[in-house]
């Protein structure tokens, strides 16, 4: 009888173990290019349909891409070249507004140095309007983040390099991209301010994350406005570590919620790290620790769904070479459960980006190198 049990139960953990990874689709590849696809970015609409940009050398520069699938991600469209400059395009940022318009922010070095530039489509992504220069400095304008509010107006954020060290602009549209405020410096410091990331709340406010060298090394630092992007808070470090930190997202929740997702090297090895507010960013919880890994565990991206639920994915190479890993929590990111593995290549898999459809869906796209150059691959979760 005793035997039995055992094997009910063993026979019961494996079928749970299937269960838990089946609900995962197998990965799909999107690209078949000679050059290296990277640093792909994929956003939902409304209507549930997943879409997705990448940077691609494979025209001799770099060049924003896109594709989008109409069936949940069961099939893609073909490759739509975003960018046709005869300069370097690089690192696309992408919202999705409730009308369905997309809208991306990329860094481009045409004019001699790195500008941000935008463009929108108002149909799925079928069409594009032209390139719209948003920055004339002097250096170099990278990093491009973009986010939407319920109202239409978009909020761009990005890191600048012009004077001798990188500092943290901004502005916005309240007319879909027509118009734009003049640009606005948010960080002074004596050292670098660089990758910032950036959400909107239910009530119109946008805010600001990113990591500045100030203290000698790597942390993390926020503020907010509280009048659409007018005026800003003075600046907030939220990480307080020995080892450098580096911030990835932020994504904001009805009523007040913010939540961070950074990784930090303190422990020896780089480990993934949440944090969160309640009250739209006056106090801030402990940061939890959510991963302890031997290996490196780095660029994490998060999402938010309709019930809100979070999910987490990064890289880690404790398998030996870079792979994706995955986690989630139902409870507002107080528990965390273990981890789960997505990827299994002989190649390295790199800089995930996740999006949540109203569904629950989950939608999942990153660099995988198994084919002997990065291409772009897709996998997703029915919920």
């Amino acid at each position: 009888m005793k035997r039995m049990w055992l094997l009910i139960l063993a026979i019961g953990f494996f079928l749970f173990a299937q269960v838990a990874q089946a609900d995962w689709t197998p990965a799909k590849r999107l690209t078949w290019t000679s050059g290296l696809s990277n640093m792909p970015v994929i956003i939902v609409d409304p209507s549930g349909n997943p879409h997705v940009l990448w940077q691609d050398n494979t025209p001799g520069k770099s060049v924003i891409y896109y594709k989008k699938s109409t069936d949940g991600g069961t099939t893609w469209t073909a490759l739509n070249r975003l960018a046709w400059t005869s300069g370097g395009s690089y690192a696309p940022g992408v919202a999705v507004d409730s009308l369905g318009h997309l809208h991306v922010a990329w860094s481009d070095d045409t004019p001699g140095n790195a500008e941000i530039y935008y463009k929108k489509s108002t149909d799925g992504g079928a069409t594009w309007t032209v390139s719209k220069r948003l920055t004339w400095t002097l250096g170099y304008s990278t990093a491009p983040a973009i986010a939407v509010d319920s109202s239409g107006t978009l909020h761009v954020a990005w890191q600048e390099h012009t004077l001798t060290n990188r500092e943290i602009y901004y502005k916005k549209s309240p007319d879909e991209g027509a118009t734009w405020t003049a640009s606005q410096r948010l960080t002074w410091t004596s050292s670098y301010s660089e990758s910032p990331a950036i959400a909107v709340d239910s009530s119109l406010n946008p805010h600001l994350v990113w990591h500045g060298a100030t203290p000698g090394y790597w942390q993390v630092y926020y503020k907010k406005s509280t009048d659409g992007g007018a005026n800003w808070t003075t600046s907030r470090r939220l990480t307080w570590t020995s080892g450098n930190s580096y911030v990835s997202a932020v994504c904001a929740d009805a009523p007040a919620a913010l939540h961070v997702i950074y990784y930090d090297h303190s422990p020896g090895n780089a480990e993934i790290y949440y944090r969160k507010s309640l009250d739209g960013g006056a106090s801030w919880k402990t940061s939890q620790r959510l991963t302890w890994n031997s290996g490196f565990s780095g660029y994490p991206a998060l999402a938010i769904d309709a019930s809100g639920d979070l999910h987490v994915v990064w890289q880690d190479d404790t398998p030996g070479n870079e792979e994706i890993y995955y986690k989630t929590s139902t409870d507002g990111g107080a528990t965390w459960p273990n981890s789960q593995r997505l990827t299994w290549t002989s190649g390295g898999s790199y800089y995930p980006s996740i999006a949540a459809a109203a569904s629950g869906d989950l939608h999942v796209v990153w660099e995988d190198g198994t084919p002997g150059n990065g291409e772009i691959y897709y996998l997703k979760s029915i919920k």
